[in-house]
């Protein structure tokens, strides 16, 4: 069974590994049903999903009218002002079928102006804030991507005190010196303020580059069974943190499948192995 921990101070126990809701992007809802049944049958209790993220809301909605219950559901708003923040998070209500969100995420939040706009004062984290005094929402989180998002990151902690933040982070990506220093300073401020900390970009290999997209990710991921194991075994086992999934309804079962069988940590061989053999790269340069 994937293992269980507290999700940061919300009192959730949440899946280590959470359902990366962005695989539903562009699928049918046959081939959501398919995935939801898979996800459900590991004991996921947590799935994250995004406005932008095409159709997902679509295809999780008639699937939290039976199973809401049952799983703790995380969305996010990549509007940066306050209307339009407030309108962002009712259409995910409705387009979930859910009267609550568990919680909201102002999304990829790593341009400084942007920055500046969400968090001031009629931007997009009072869309929220008032979401949560109305009910609709009862937490709030901060999500990124690129090298400097972990900087950012605690920056906006020191602004407003998020449930929850999500970056990147795995084996490749901690190669780069100042990315992992300024991972590691946001990691100490969440353990000490008990600020869930969830993780993406896990089993990336590598940037498409000029190479045909062979699955649905923006990257392009390990795909062997073996390699995939050592890469989520890495994240999950270096620190208790969250693992999201992958963005493909293909390579997902095999994220889920080496979440269940984790035991520890990999060996420094192991990871090594896997680096050179797959030519891994960072996706973020």
């Amino acid at each position: 069974m994937i293992p269980k921990q507290a999700f940061g101070r919300t009192g959730h126990m949440s899946t280590r590994t959470i359902f990366g809701a962005a695989a539903l992007s562009r699928v049918s809802q046959e081939e959501a049903d398919r995935t939801m049944e898979t996800v459900l049958r590991y004991g996921v209790n947590h799935i994250d999903t995004a406005a932008s993220y095409g159709d997902s809301e679509l295809r999780l909605g008639p699937w939290m009218e039976r199973i809401r219950d049952q799983v703790f559901l995380a969305t996010k708003t990549g509007d940066r002002t306050y209307a339009a923040a407030r309108d962002s998070i009712k259409r995910s209500l409705d387009r979930l079928r859910v009267s609550t969100i568990d919680l909201i995420q102002l999304h990829n939040l790593a341009d400084p102006a942007e920055w500046e706009t969400a968090l001031g004062p009629d931007g997009a984290l009072k869309a929220c804030i008032e979401a949560k005094e109305q009910g609709l929402v009862r937490f709030i989180g901060v999500t990124g991507h690129g090298l400097s998002i972990a900087r950012m990151h605690l920056r906006a902690l020191q602004r407003y005190d998020f449930d929850s933040v999500l970056l990147p982070y795995s084996f490749v990506m901690m190669q780069n010196r100042e990315y992992a220093s300024e991972l590691e300073a946001l990691w100490a401020h969440c353990r000490r303020n008990n600020v869930a900390f969830q993780t993406i970009k896990a089993i990336t290999r590598a940037p498409w580059g000029d190479q045909p997209h062979t699955a649905a990710t923006w990257y392009d991921p390990l795909r062997e069974q073996a390699d995939i194991d050592v890469a989520v075994s890495w994240v999950l086992g270096t620190r208790p943190c969250f693992l999201n999934t992958v963005g493909d309804i293909d390579v997902l079962p095999k994220v889920l499948d080496a979440a269940d069988r984790f035991t520890g940590q990999p060996s420094d061989e192991d990871v090594r192995r896997v680096m050179e053999q797959r030519h891994m790269e960072p996706l973020f340069v």
